[in-house]
């Protein structure tokens, strides 16, 4: 089980990582860094992401085509009705990878809206309120929109939701509102 030292450890390992690689965008290795934060019933979440542009122009028409992106994250999940008992807290990481289809400008700036369905992986099974997932292994999907500005910051929000799919039950599924903060090389 993960402690808060530790999950605090690993994110702060995880943001000097991302400074670290900045120097590094023109190798094409990353090509923004983003922070999201948000919740959902009784949980909170903090996310640091990376992400890599596919630099793709498909069904041009407008100014707009689709285009997409890989994200990379880690969270930190606090859980305040954790087994259903009010008040009880349970911290949870997870990790996951998303490739998201994102409809933008050709000029990638101005606005957009996106969406992507990937793989997450939580340090533990999540058991908050009555909302149980069963695997520790979950589907990740969102639906979001956002606003690049001409200075390459970019402030979205989101639809986050994690599921099992079905794969074993009880799948109550954990839906989150995210808000998102992202600099682009």
């Amino acid at each position: 089980m993960l402690s808060n030292k530790k999950i605090a450890a690993s994110l702060a390992a995880a943001t000097a990582l991302f400074a670290a690689q900045a120097s590094h965008a023109q190798n094409g290795l990353v090509d923004s860094y983003s922070v999201e934060a948000g919740g959902g019933e009784h949980v909170q979440v903090l996310r640091l992401a990376a992400q890599k542009d596919w630099n793709r122009n498909w069904l041009a028409t407008r100014g707009y085509h689709l285009s997409g992106y890989w994200d990379a994250n880690i969270a930190y999940w606090r859980a305040n009705q954790w087994l259903d008992v009010p008040g009880n807290r349970h911290n949870l990481a997870v990790i996951g990878i998303t490739p998201v289809f994102r409809w933008e400008a050709d000029n990638k700036l101005g606005f957009y809206a996106d969406a992507g369905i990937g793989a997450a992986l939580f340090s533990d099974v999540y058991r908050n309120t009555h909302r149980q997932l069963s695997t520790a292994y979950e589907f990740a999907d969102h639906v979001g929109v956002g606003y690049v500005f001409a200075n390459k910051w970019e402030l979205g929000a989101r639809m986050q939701h994690y599921s099992n799919g079905g794969i074993k039950h009880p799948n109550g599924g954990v839906n989150l509102f995210m808000v998102k903060a992202s600099y682009h090389y």
